[in-house]
């Protein structure tokens, strides 16, 4: 059996953090196929931005949670961190189907008001192993507390 060096064995740990992100990503990008006629079809806020947006945003944004999860794990973050980190993923995955696919905006609604509050837990937690795995975080809360807004907008206005 070959081992893996060990200068080798942070760099590879990136993957399983990479992957966790693309699984959310790809629930996400399946559930959004028919996302840019549902969105045009709608009633949106003044502060809604183009469809076309959306896509490039995530793309950074995921890899920047993909980077705050491995950083938080190599430098020795708890269980709990990452089960929280878990958590917001799973949320996160939850709410592109919820809304786009089921139309179920409500429940969409609810979902990205605890997605919001995952965040926050999980870059309390971050914070206290890795300052840049927390900082990595806020342009993701950012966005969702932005996407949430444009959530409440869509429900009222819909």
């Amino acid at each position: 059996m070959t081992t893996i060096p060990a200068r080798l064995r942070t760099p590879l740990a990136f993957l399983p953090f990479l992957a966790a992100v693309a699984v959310a990503a790809l629930i996400g990008g399946l559930a959004a196929a028919g996302a840019r006629s549902v969105y045009s079809g709608l009633d949106l806020p003044s502060f809604a931005p183009p469809a076309w947006l959306f896509g490039p945003v995530w793309t950074v944004l995921y890899l920047g949670i993909a980077i705050s999860g491995w950083l938080y794990w190599k430098s020795g973050g708890e269980r709990r961190g990452l089960t929280w980190y878990a958590v917001q993923l799973v949320l996160n995955a939850a709410w592109t189907p919820l809304f786009f696919a089921a139309g179920a905006y409500g429940l969409a609604l609810a979902d990205i008001v605890l997605l919001d509050a995952a965040i926050v837990v999980t870059a309390l937690y971050f914070r206290r192993r890795s300052r840049a795995s927390a900082a990595l975080l806020l342009p993701y809360l950012a966005w969702t507390l932005y996407a949430t807004a444009l959530t409440i907008a869509i429900v009222v206005l819909n």
